[in-house]
């Protein structure tokens, strides 16, 4: 009896797996968010655990305004390249970067109300770019169209600045640009196979907590802030004496900017590397060599280099020939010279209004031995060059030492940080702990 019941249970199981094979897989992917690099890596992983589902149709569920072009070209090319048919449904809007990303795809399915197109290419601020961006989307509009079989002319007019075209979900079936309309996930499902024997898995339930955490920290506000957090903690612990919070923060924005980016296959090896020799060259020129030259604007450069392409999928940079294609990499260089002044302007007031406080004292080193606390002898004879100027007598970067008028040697620091070079002629603003503090004429 107990061998009977056993081979009942594995005849059971085994007609249970037949039937589970025999059903069609469908592989949902919810894009609901603006285009930019969090939501390339959700279709990009999205399409990858569809294969690792060995799922038989993908269906991009779409309801997006748009957003960034480069990320919405890495989504298009993903897609073009993917092996197994992917099914567009409009639900509700697919405007701008949307409408290219649908016209990758297979097929098209609209929910009833839905849109499509409008795809000119605008700033932040909603003006219309000038021509050579409208060109670039033009273009990618009519070879995307050409790719998957649709009119590469109705495509390009999506991006028309004079009279733009969008879709409602019965034009779109007119022009050959939309299958049917279905109102369901499931609708879409039933009509592609013409029947109910389908699964369909979503990719929410395949994504791990590491992959939601790196979807936030690829929102384009928060790269912003962890750039700033970057060129503002280094500034700062450039300008003041000690070693404190600015490189505690410098180091964990770095953490934060690259790591996401890195494990979601945006940062490569070679742009982290090139951001750390960004950083020595820097040091160099500011420890070590006087003045500021090549060295500096050398490791300049290679920092705002590396931020800026880890932002993109290196992929996208090289058109399939090999040619170097240099346009997706345009919006994220604005970001982060954006960024980067930013930060520095916010540092360079942070630093001001904070130096002559006591809560400077928490992210910079700096001890203040006062007479009434028992120190003496320290300040002697220094107040009189108060207001007075004095000749550097050795590089200050931003401590050295200073020539007074009376031809006599001490310890000076310029106070509110840089680098002034020997010779130069700066004025006494306070005499502290034995020490000049000066600042340029």
């Amino acid at each position: 009896m107990k061998h009977l019941i056993t081979f009942f249970s594995a005849l059971l199981l085994s007609v249970c797996g037949f039937c589970a094979d025999s059903l069609t897989v469908f592989y949902r992917i919810r894009l609901d968010q603006d285009i930019d690099p969090s939501s390339e890596r959700l279709v990009t992983t999205g399409l990858e655990k569809a294969r690792e589902a060995k799922a038989d149709y993908v269906i991009l569920d779409l309801d997006t305004y748009g957003g960034a072009v480069n990320s919405a070209d890495s989504i298009r090319s993903a897609i073009l390249r993917y092996d197994r048919p992917v099914i567009a449904f409009v639900n509700m809007q697919a405007a701008s970067a949307g409408a290219l990303i649908s016209i990758a795809c297979d097929s098209i399915y609209m929910k009833t109300g839905s849109s499509i197109g409008a795809a000119t290419v605008v700033s932040q601020t909603g003006e219309v770019m000038p021509d050579k961006y409208q060109s670039f989307m033009r273009g990618m509009m009519r070879a995307t169209a050409e790719a998957t079989g649709r009119d590469p002319k109705i495509a390009e007019s999506m991006t028309d600045t004079a009279n733009v075209l969008s879709l409602t979900p019965t034009e779109a079936i007119a022009v050959g640009f939309c299958e049917g309309i279905c109102e369901t996930e499931f609708e879409v499902a039933e009509k592609i196979i013409g029947s109910n024997e389908f699964i369909i898995k979503n990719i929410e339930e395949d994504m791990t907590w590491l992959d939601k955490l790196i979807q936030l920290l690829l929102n384009p506000f928060l790269q912003s802030i962890f750039m700033m957090m970057i060129i503002g903690g280094i500034f700062v612990e450039i300008r003041t004496p000690g070693i404190g919070l600015p490189l505690v923060t410098a180091i964990v924005g770095a953490l934060l900017y690259f790591a996401p980016a890195y494990i979601g296959h945006l940062a490569q090896s070679w742009e982290i590397l090139l951001f750390v020799v960004g950083l020595l060259l820097i040091a160099v020129e500011i420890f070590v060599l006087p003045g500021f030259g090549v060295c500096g604007i050398s490791g300049i450069v290679a920092v705002i280099v590396a931020l800026a392409f880890s932002m993109v999928d290196n992929i996208e940079l090289f058109h399939w020939d090999g040619s170097l294609n240099l346009r997706p990499i345009i919006q994220p260089l604005g970001i982060v010279v954006l960024s980067a002044a930013a930060s520095i302007f916010g540092s360079v007031w942070i630093v001001r209004k904070l130096y002559d406080t006591r809560s400077f004292d928490r992210i910079a080193l700096r001890q203040e031995m006062k007479s009434e606390e028992g120190f003496t002898g320290v300040t002697s004879g220094l107040e009189g060059f108060v207001g007075q100027s004095v000749t550097v007598f050795t590089d200050m970067r931003p401590g050295g030492k200073a020539m007074t008028s009376d031809g006599r040697i001490h310890e000076a620091t310029l106070k509110f940080g840089g680098f002034a070079a020997k010779g130069e002629i700066l004025k006494v603003v306070s005499a502290e702990q034995g020490r000049l503090y000066c600042e340029k004429l």
